[in-house]
């Protein structure tokens, strides 16, 4: 039996979950509205405020989507009910960012500034202190869209690891290099 699969998933109060005849999940609570396709292999059983994930037999698919789908669910529950916030933190001489609306103004050492429009879904907050490096908040219910706008961030300036320039996670630790070492 799958570890992850077979944990319940805790309602908390607020939050109401349905599935369909179509075995389509939907979440809803204080921070917003999720809705997931479940496969047909995977049986979603909802009591009070338990939810449970079951699968009808021990093939290696069903077994594969049993946690999956647990995982997915649970994430959904916990987005609608508190939420799920990403720092992104620069790290650079001269890198700077603007939030204007939903639209986020990029200067990365590029010749040309980079503009990147966030769904609506998403809540942005951006930081800019003196002798500190600035900082752009994320907030979203939906831990799958918020990862995805975090690595699209990410990938505008990778972290390098000689200096360590770039956008990284706040607290995240990159392994360095050593630069050149003296010749002869």
């Amino acid at each position: 039996m799958s570890r992850i699969g077979k944990l319940p998933i805790n309602i908390p109060a607020g939050v109401t979950v349905t599935v369909n005849n179509d075995n389509v999940v939907t979440v809803k609570g204080p921070k917003g509205e999720l809705v997931q396709q479940v496969d047909p292999l995977i049986k979603v059983d909802v009591e009070a405020n338990v939810c449970h994930v079951t699968r009808p037999n021990d093939e290696k698919e069903a077994r594969a989507k049993h946690g999956l789908y647990r995982a997915l669910i649970h994430n959904m529950v916990t987005g609608v009910s508190e939420g799920y916030q990403k720092t992104l933190e620069l790290v650079g001489v001269g890198y700077r960012v603007e939030a204007q609306g939903q639209i986020l103004n990029f200067s990365l050492g590029y010749t040309h500034p980079i503009y990147l429009q966030l769904p609506k879904e998403v809540k942005v907050e951006t930081k800019s202190e003196r002798n500190q490096n600035p900082l752009v908040i994320l907030e979203c219910a939906d831990k799958q869209l918020l990862g995805q706008i975090c690595a699209k961030i990410r990938s505008f300036r990778k972290p390098e690891p000689y200096k360590g320039k770039g956008i990284k996670f706040q607290g995240e630790v990159l392994r360095r290099k050593a630069g050149k070492s003296a010749g002869k």
